[in-house]
């Protein structure tokens, strides 16, 4: 669907990087096909909210002299949709476009996009480009029926010779080209259909019905697993786990030391009343590493001593030195922490997690160590 319009002196073609797979008006239309003056062809653009849709535009001068030609836009769409750019392959930034609101309002104002220099007997290319909004089928107005939302708009390219345009006349354009600009919504479900039925534009937007309505089921069943997850299931599905694996919510802890906790909680029924279990526990809660490479318990972040050895050994033992006699603490043990720099530990929430971990007999000290 490439329209070409030649005069005496200049010649238009636009060529639309993404071909529609509908003909909603049947039949096929010739590409590159050139026009006489005149012709009624247009061209078909089809755009996707929220998609960039690339227009290459060739403007030829006739002439065996050099001309500055003017190219003009005009249509019934919001003309800050649309953007134009010559020697630049990059695509360009819509923030103007963005921040509009999604409904389609007229514009009656024509806006000139660029002037070029077009050597006698060569051509020109320039790219069009065009950016709808992405909630522009779900914006407010479009939901409230707003009588000015609608889906096909009309265009117009025109070139204008640069004299003409200073004069500050009226100038009549040495050619335009009309155009349909037709926003669709992207849908996959149509290439299940038969070719046949892709071509039909008005099932494409019948299909698209029922993707919005079936995708989000879909879409729920391919992610249930992160529903399951602690780690990335919503905050109100966090009880029904807490009671799935018997683990009681803590209102005292933050959200995410509560995900962890849910999510390695069989692990730390496995080794309650342990060294292990205990260290495991805390590591959860504080951050603090393991060490598990470190075989000194001393050298250890989370380190949980005995405060006794072999006992008295005749020949081996020294009173007073490495053994006494009388006294001491049994079923007593050390927990000693050492704090990483801005992260402060609250020692009541650590008490009462080794009062819920150790065994019923046990004592035990703390000692917090920051650098």
């Amino acid at each position: 669907m490439v329209p070409v319009l030649t005069s005496k002196s200049a010649s238009l073609q636009i060529s639309p990087m993404q071909i529609s797979a509908t003909t909603s008006q049947g039949g096929s239309r010739m590409l590159g096909a050139e026009a006489t003056e005149g012709s009624q062809q247009q061209s078909e653009i089809v755009v996707h909210p929220g998609e960039l849709c690339r227009v290459v535009l060739e403007i030829k001068n006739w002439e065996s002299q050099l001309q500055y030609l003017t190219l003009r836009l005009d249509g019934t769409f919001p003309l800050e949709w649309c953007q134009v750019q010559t020697d630049v392959e990059t695509a360009p930034q819509f923030e103007t476009a963005l921040e509009q609101n999604s409904v389609a309002q007229t514009s009656n104002t024509a806006i000139d996009l660029v002037t070029l220099e077009v050597a006698a007997k060569k051509s020109r290319h320039a790219n069009l480009w065009f950016l709808i909004p992405d909630d522009f089928f779900e914006g407010r107005d479009a939901l409230e029926g707003s009588k000015e939302k609608q889906l096909d708009f009309r265009g117009c390219l025109s070139i204008y010779a640069n004299q003409s345009l200073s004069q500050g006349l009226s100038p009549h354009p040495i050619q335009e080209s009309n155009f349909e600009l037709k926003v669709r919504p992207r849908s996959t479900y149509t290439t299940f259909l038969p070719i046949v039925y892709q071509e039909v534009d008005y099932i494409h937007r019948f299909i698209k019905i029922f993707e919005q309505a079936f995708d989000p089921v879909v879409n729920n069943f391919t992610s249930m697993w992160a529903h399951l997850d602690p780690l990335t299931a919503p905050q109100a599905l966090l009880p029904f786990l807490a009671h799935w694996v018997d683990w009681p919510i803590d209102a005292q802890l933050d959200l995410t030391h509560q995900r962890r906790l849910i999510r390695r909680a069989v692990e730390i029924y496995r080794c309650r009343g342990t060294r292990k279990g205990l260290r495991f526990y805390l590591h959860l809660y504080t951050g603090l590493p393991l060490d598990e490479q470190i075989d000194r318990e001393e050298d250890k972040s989370i380190s949980i001593t005995e405060p006794f050895g072999q006992g008295c050994v005749f020949g081996l033992a020294h009173v007073g030195e490495d053994a006494i006699i009388g006294g001491g603490k049994p079923y007593h043990f050390d927990v000693r922490l050492r704090a990483q720099p801005n992260s402060p530990i609250d020692e009541q929430l650590v008490r009462r997690i080794i009062e819920q971990e150790k065994p019923a007999f046990c004592s035990y000290s703390l000692q917090i160590e920051t650098d």
